[in-house]
């Protein structure tokens, strides 16, 4: 796996594979450094109270949500409604045309 791989962006969806809230999906919303990455849903982890994160604790998907994206970099924020939104959008998108392929 080359560097660009491991490396999360802002806005990109992430799938949790240790701790409490394996499972789950969440969105990059800051790089802290090489390591950890602050995460967020918008439901049950609200942008204000974003969970660090070790990199790789998570599956990187090669998806980023522009709307996350742009928001961050314009404003330093995003609203948890934008979040819950790029995250059903990814798996409603993503996941469902996986599982359809099966």
């Amino acid at each position: 796996m080359n560097e660009s791989d491991s490396t999360p962006r802002i806005g990109q969806i992430v799938l949790t594979k240790k701790g409490r809230d394996t499972g789950q999906y969440s969105v990059v919303i800051q790089q802290l450094n090489e390591r950890f990455v602050l995460i967020a849903d918008g439901d049950k982890r609200k942008f204000d109270r974003a969970k660090r994160k070790n990199i790789s604790h998570l599956h990187l998907y090669d998806y980023v949500s522009p709307e996350v994206q742009s928001s961050i970099l314009e404003t330093g924020r995003v609203t948890n409604g934008k979040l819950r939104y790029a995250i059903s959008k990814f798996v409603n998108e993503c996941i469902n045309d996986e599982k359809k392929g099966d």
